[in-house]
């Protein structure tokens, strides 16, 4: 895969031992080449994995979710997004989804690797995927409520494990740490300075949906 030279290249030139972005040099790419509102989140509680630095002691998403500042804070501009990251370098990158910003489906990672498996045998074409240790994202075009509203009554059956994340929702992106692990592409952006191609949502339901169908792994709410 070739990768197109430019600003892209130098905003993520800062990078863990890995080799993976600094969230820094990852979240200036989303907001300023891609225009994708982003925020810092809460981080995982140090005395704990899989607990929340939040003060909520049942927190359902750990480590993966806005909470000082809130999800209404989310830009594009350079200057904030680097006077956050400064002050906590190591914080998650959450993307608001909805408005101009890609909207996503998720589902348990099990069910989304099958599923994803099968895609790929039929040929179809997908977008970036966001994995994390219990669930993928599919990132997908912005929605408007009304639109997912009426695809799902259209259907005859759908699966409970499937979550939707549009206006007023949000999704970790890589390479942030959470209170369940590591949050890293499945399958990354093509490299280059234009934002990611997404797929329209109603293609990637009808194809989710028919694929955890016939593999027979949609159970599982996660």
């Amino acid at each position: 895969m070739r990768e197109i030279l430019g600003r892209r290249r130098r905003l993520l030139s800062k990078r863990r031992n890995d080799g993976t972005p600094e969230p820094i040099s990852a979240a200036l790419t989303f907001a300023t080449e891609w225009q994708w509102p982003v925020l810092p989140g809460v981080a995982p509680d140090p005395q704990g994995r899989g607990r929340c630095g939040c003060p909520d002691p049942e927190c359902t998403v750990p480590g993966a979710h806005p909470f000082d500042p809130g999800l209404l804070a989310a830009t594009t501009d350079a200057r904030m997004v680097r006077w956050w990251w400064t002050n906590r370098p190591s914080a998650p990158v959450i993307l608001a989804t909805g408005g101009t910003a890609p909207c996503a489906v998720s589902l348990p990672a099990l069910a989304a690797s099958r599923a994803l498996a099968l895609l790929d045998r039929r040929g179809m074409r997908l977008g970036p995927v966001v994995a994390s240790p219990t669930r993928w994202a599919l990132l997908v075009e912005p929605y408007s409520m009304e639109q997912l509203g009426e695809l799902l009554y259209a259907k005859d059956f759908v699966p409970g494990s499937l979550r939707f994340h549009g206006e007023g929702g949000y999704i970790a992106l890589p390479p942030s740490e959470t209170g369940t692990g590591a949050v890293r592409w499945e399958r990354a952006p093509l490299p280059g300075s234009a934002a990611p191609w997404v797929p329209d949502v109603e293609a990637v339901v009808d194809a989710v949906v028919d694929a955890l169908t016939r593999t027979g792994v949609s159970a599982p709410e996660l």
